[in-house]
């Protein structure tokens, strides 16, 4: 493929990523059984996938239990964004998810053993300043706000740990593993508490599929195949643009009950604005640190 149709492909993925909190909503689920489903689904269209393209293999102990451990961080994170969502709305989740590129610029140092960069502490202020924006205008979500924030603080563990897991496992095997994980401890949790038994309607199977297949395992697959072919600033910029899309597709579909204050909209875009400093940030500390690793002429 060329650069222009992997590019227009990456746009595609990034659209069904940020359709996701779209079919959150849909979904008339518990969040706990909604990523239940979500995980046991995609693990089942990944272990297809896998055994087709004889990918999947066994694991040392020490690493299996680590992958494993991240699915659990995992399903944690997608639950609480998935309750962010039904106790407030679609935009409020995907806004306050914006807020992981500080969590984790947070967490990283601590996980590499690094010092804090002065630029991370200007994206972290610019992030706060979002949030409190959006918490002194949406003081009635804020509930879905504290549990977006949570969710957020989860995704930036779990972004950090995969980050390390990538440099010795390839991406279909992490998936793969970590949606056993998620799927197994969601079914416990749910079997406890009875969420199990819930019946589920035809039209919550259908957006459940799409969830699982579609917005999850095909997703991500397909998302990891073309960084293969483009630059990580491109795709990193790209991915910056899930949360104004699904804004924008939360406005089209539900109408009003997406339709938030000025101050909302006017704080999201700091949180944007913070994100995308933070790629073209990070580009341009790649491209120091490779010049002055270039030998000399």
């Amino acid at each position: 493929m060329s650069k222009k149709s992997n590019l227009l492909l990456l746009h595609f993925i990034v659209f069904i990523f940020g359709f996701t909190g779209i079919l959150g909503e849909l979904i008339t689920l518990p969040s706990e059984l909604l990523v239940f489903y979500r995980c046991m689904i995609a693990f089942i269209a990944l272990v297809m996938f896998g055994f087709t393209t004889k990918k999947l293999k066994r694991f040392p102990l020490k690493m299996t239990l680590t992958m494993m451990g991240v699915g659990v961080v995992t399903a944690t994170h997608w639950s609480f964004f998935f309750a962010a969502i039904k106790v407030s709305t679609i935009s409020v989740g995907v806004a306050i998810m914006a807020s992981t590129a500080l969590w984790v610029a947070l967490f990283e140092p601590l996980v590499v053993g690094r010092r804090v960069d002065w630029r991370e502490l200007v994206l972290g202020t610019l992030v706060m300043l979002g949030l409190g924006i959006i918490f002194s205008v949406e003081i009635e979500y804020k509930l879905g706000i504290i549990l977006a924030v949570i969710s957020a603080m989860l995704a930036a563990v779990f972004s950090v740990l995969n980050s390390r897991l990538i440099k010795k496992v390839d991406s279909v095997n992490i998936s793969t593993y970590e949606m056993l994980s998620a799927s197994a401890v969601l079914f416990l949790y749910t079997w406890i508490n009875g969420d199990i038994h819930q019946e589920i309607t035809q039209a919550n199977l259908c957006y459940l599929i799409l969830l699982g297949v579609v917005a999850t395992a095909f997703a991500f697959v397909v998302s990891v195949e073309v960084m293969k072919e483009l630059s990580p600033f491109t795709v990193g910029l790209s991915f910056n643009l899930e949360p104004i899309y699904t804004i924008v597709l939360a406005l089209l579909i539900f109408g009003d009950q997406e339709r938030m204050n000025r101050g909302f909209y006017i704080g999201t875009a700091i949180l944007i604005l913070a994100i995308f400093l933070d790629t073209f940030m990070r580009r341009h500390q790649r491209k120091k640190a490779q010049k002055n690793n270039s030998p000399a002429t």
